[in-house]
């Protein structure tokens, strides 16, 4: 066996069954760690729209029940089956015989008033007639004056007009019916423009205004856009649902849409010009706040920003960021604020 001498200073282990010393073994030295691979991206300067998004259906601009005003049997029919018709078209004319016989009794009632009136004036300016026959003979006047006004007015209320252009429904009725105020003619609707109908979550109200622009389509008429803008907003927040009831004008010169469509709708509520963007992936929480983690001299710097709008795959910073930022968008699970890091791929702005 050999010998171990005294451990000192110069001393010499050997092994074993030999004369040859053992060579020492040093200790590892430690290496420095690798920077973490990392994926950025140059934050985008592009425009945002703050939408609101909302679903709604079509009313007609005018909307009217035609109706007899009197009663009577119809005698002509002067429109067809949806029909555009203008303001003050002749729609119905119901018989006018009676009516006619009527007027004429009344206009021979007032023309001889008139001249029993001027008689009795005539005689009172004379001294021969009485103020008593004169007041009775102009009250009657007056009278007659105003059942030839009656019978002339419901004379004219045996033709239906449009009260104003649109197009007509189907005619429910026909030539001879006998009709009453209680029976139906046909509806008149004013389609162009046509009336959007919808309804937002309260927390909106500050965000919608008289003016403002809407983007529609319907499910009836894929491929197509329309446009539209706001008119009138209910000042009476719906207190079942929480909402407000909006409207808004949509022209409709082509005819293509129907009231009672379903309909999808965007309120652009703000424009931003040169906002500042990054892909949604760069962004990290750290309790309630939202940080980003930005390349300056291949390093991470943890940087506080203020989210604004989202749309897909991107967010909107508005506070933090500068438009010649680059951002870590991949990798941020291994880094912490100040350290080096390797970039191992650029990803261009969205």
């Amino acid at each position: 066996m050999a010998a171990v001498g005294a451990i000192g200073v110069g001393a010499v282990i050997y092994l074993e069954g030999t004369n040859r010393p053992a060579v020492a073994q040093s200790a590892p030295q430690p290496q420095a760690s690798a920077a973490p691979p990392v994926e950025v991206a140059k934050v985008t300067i592009d425009t945002v729209r703050r939408e609101i998004n909302a679903v709604g259906s079509l009313l007609p601009n005018e909307s009217v029940i035609l109706q007899p005003e009197i009663s009577g049997r119809i005698s002509r029919i002067l429109f067809e089956d949806v029909q555009k018709v203008e303001r003050g078209a002749a729609l119905v004319e119901l018989d006018k015989e009676i009516l006619q016989a009527e007027l004429a009794q009344a206009e021979a009632n007032l023309a001889l008033a008139r001249a029993n009136f001027d008689r009795a004036d005539t005689l009172l300016k004379q001294g021969t007639g009485t103020a008593r026959t004169r007041d009775e003979a102009l009250a009657r006047l007056r009278s007659d004056q105003a059942g030839q006004e009656l019978a002339k007015a419901r004379l004219d209320k045996t033709t239906i007009r449009a009260p104003f252009a649109g197009v007509l429904g189907l005619r429910n009725l026909s030539v001879g019916r006998y009709v009453t105020p209680a029976d139906t003619i046909v509806a008149l609707q004013q389609i162009d423009p046509l009336k959007a109908e919808f309804r937002v979550p309260e927390v909106y109200l500050t965000s919608v205004n008289v003016g403002q622009k809407i983007e529609m389509t319907a499910d009836a008429l894929a491929g197509r856009d329309f446009v539209g803008e706001i008119y009138a907003i209910d000042p009476q927040i719906d207190i079942d649902g929480r909402s407000l009831r909006i409207r808004a004008l949509v022209p409709n010169k082509d005819g293509a849409l129907s009231p009672g469509l379903f309909i999808r709708l965007t309120i652009i509520a703000s424009v931003r010009e040169n906002a500042v963007l990054v892909p949604e992936s760069a962004i990290t929480p750290i309790g309630q706040e939202r940080y980003v983690y930005k390349l300056q001299d291949d390093k991470a710097v943890l940087t506080k920003v203020n989210l604004g709008s989202r749309r897909p795959g991107m967010v909107e910073v508005l506070k933090g960021l500068s438009p010649e930022d680059v951002v870590i968008i991949a990798g941020q699970t291994r880094l912490r604020d100040g350290i080096k890091v390797e970039v191992v791929a650029t990803v261009p702005g969205t």
